[in-house]
């Protein structure tokens, strides 16, 4: 990170935050092992559960259920979504950390002037809550989760808010993610892709053919570079 990144001045970085800043994996499966443990069926090992993360906590469940076989109501749903979250939300911050690099990574692509905005279907009170307790929050202009987008990834209008919010133009924006949704939203907004190769995905990510693949996320700004340079795509 010791090049140049003064190219980067008022670009859009747009960050999945689960399984692409954050290693969340084992406080999420936790919480949703409870719920599964109270509705009788068997707990997820953290491999398998970790790969079920991406979509937020409806889909979570929905994903989980469906592999026990288990249909469910909508009703159910609902309120199997309203515990899961509130199993979650005290244990938001017990073992999830930033996978490394990501802070330093982070304070460079600020101070280079880049308008850094996270992008999740992890509720908009949770996110904020849990880069706020890992000490992140300084970094960005908005997290912006589905409940304030009026959509969710992979739909782009919740990519294309996280650009808004952050003040900046799709036209000069980055999507940093590791999962289909974050391909799928960024391939449907127009907006570049980079793909981390460490995250929570069934999908091989360079099956989702990102533009860029990388296994570090001290990488993400020489990416950056290379798909936005001085903003002439």
């Amino acid at each position: 990170m010791a090049s140049d990144l003064s190219a980067l001045a008022g670009a859009v970085i747009v960050f999945d935050l689960d399984g692409t800043l954050v290693d969340t994996a084992r406080d999420i499966v936790d919480a949703l092992n409870v719920l599964l443990e109270e509705e009788g069926l068997a707990a997820l090992p953290l491999e398998i559960g970790r790969n079920l993360i991406g979509g937020g906590a409806r889909a979570l469940i929905e994903r989980a259920f469906a592999r026990a076989e288990v249909p469910l109501t909508a009703a159910r749903l609902d309120a199997l979504h309203a515990r899961v979250l509130a199993l979650y939300g005290p244990r938001i911050a017990l073992h999830s950390r930033p996978y490394p690099g990501v802070e330093a990574t982070l304070a460079a692509l600020a101070a280079a002037g880049a308008r850094l905005v996270v992008c999740t279907n992890k509720q908009s009170a949770l996110s904020q809550s849990l880069i706020a307790q890992l000490g992140l929050d300084r970094f960005f202009t908005a997290v912006v989760g589905p409940d304030t987008a009026a959509a969710r990834k992979p739909d782009p209008r919740h990519l294309l808010a996280a650009v808004r919010a952050a003040g900046g133009d799709a036209a000069r924006a980055v999507m940093v993610g590791d999962s289909a949704s974050d391909a799928q939203a960024a391939r449907a907004a127009g907006i570049p892709l980079i793909l981390v190769s460490y995250g929570y995905t069934e999908i091989p990510p360079a099956e989702l053919l990102p533009d860029l693949l990388i296994d570090h996320f001290s990488e993400a700004p020489q990416a950056c570079l290379r798909l936005l340079g001085a903003g002439e795509r």
